[in-house]
């Protein structure tokens, strides 16, 4: 009788846990950077995976900082005020207001290109040892550089256009520089500092440059058509880092898809949420597969052929 008993009582612990874990409700702070294809696409992805794998147990709350930093510290100090289970820092700005905010609540990156840039980690193994990790939208900088040469070889300078508040963008512009003079190119730089002068620094850009490369920028993302308003008179092409600028300036880019990263991220969010996984150990996640993409229109109209092997870029 006394073994019936605690196989009862046992088994009634166990469907009381399950049933706590039915009416088990997640809350799930999200803050993007600014509105732009290539980051709405990874929260859309985030969102889908969450939803897939949470269904109504997950409890949203999205914010967009409007490209504004000290907007993206207020909304991350509201969700560590609220105690959310969870960060997703979409862009490095929230990723950087998250690590300052809190050391304790998980917090998953996503479109970040370099981990160890944005979070001032010099020693960087692939973990944060933090409670940060996430994934990155860094595509292969030897491969872009190799496409400038393979679409433009006849060219003799490239400039670098970027924002200089930006981390990652500072990061892919060292790298990148080196493996296009190693092609034998001259790069100039030519950095802006927000949106204000975005259209002034490209003109100077065009004025000493042969081929303009613009890396993956959240500040160029929201200014294609200041670029493009530049450039396509000037008549000089740009290779973008990602397929959101190239569809808005550019002729040409090895892209990622941001859907893609967003929705890994919502795996990694119900390890951590669900299975218990530690963030501190998990790895940073690269895009699964790279893409030689085109935008047909600007090559178009600056005349330029694109040789097989690049995908074109669906309209919006």
């Amino acid at each position: 009788m006394k073994k019936i008993l605690s196989v009862l009582i046992a088994l009634m612990l166990v469907l009381s846990v399950a049933a706590m874990a039915e009416g088990q409700t997640y809350n799930i702070g999200i803050c993007q950077l600014v509105q732009h294809p290539a980051l709405d696409l990874a929260t859309q992805g985030f969102k889908d995976a969450i939803a897939e794998k949470l269904g109504d147990a997950a409890v949203i709350d999205e914010q967009n900082a409007s490209g504004d930093s000290a907007m993206c510290t207020t909304i991350i100090n509201t969700f560590v005020s609220n105690g959310v289970d969870l960060i997703m820092a979409n862009a490095t700005a929230p990723l950087q207001a998250a690590q300052a905010a809190t050391a304790d609540i998980p917090v998953l990156g996503t479109s970040i290109t370099d981990y160890g840039s944005a979070l001032g980690i010099d020693d960087w193994t692939g973990t944060t040892g933090i409670n940060i990790s996430g994934t990155t939208d860094l595509a292969p900088l030897d491969g872009q550089a190799e496409m400038i040469q393979e679409l433009f070889p006849d060219a003799k300078t490239v400039g670098l256009i970027y924002c200089s508040a930006e981390a990652n963008s500072i990061y892919q512009i060292n790298t990148i520089k080196g493996y296009l003079e190693d092609l034998g190119y001259t790069c100039n730089e030519y950095a802006f500092t927000d949106s204000n002068d975005v259209a002034s620094v490209v003109q100077n850009a065009c004025d000493g440059s042969d081929v303009l490369y613009v890396p993956t920028d959240n500040t160029a993302a929201s200014c294609t058509e200041a670029i493009r308003n530049v450039v396509e008179p000037a008549g000089k092409p740009v290779v973008a880092g990602e397929e959101g600028i190239c569809s808005g300036c550019g002729v040409a880019t090895l892209t990622i898809s941001y859907y893609d990263i967003g929705y890994a991220t919502g795996e990694m969010a119900y390890e951590i949420l669900v299975n218990g996984a530690d963030v501190s150990t998990m790895p940073i996640q690269p895009a699964p597969q790279f893409t030689k993409k085109y935008n047909a229109e600007m090559c178009e109209a600056l005349g330029i052929t694109i040789p097989e092997g690049y995908e074109a870029i669906e309209a919006a």
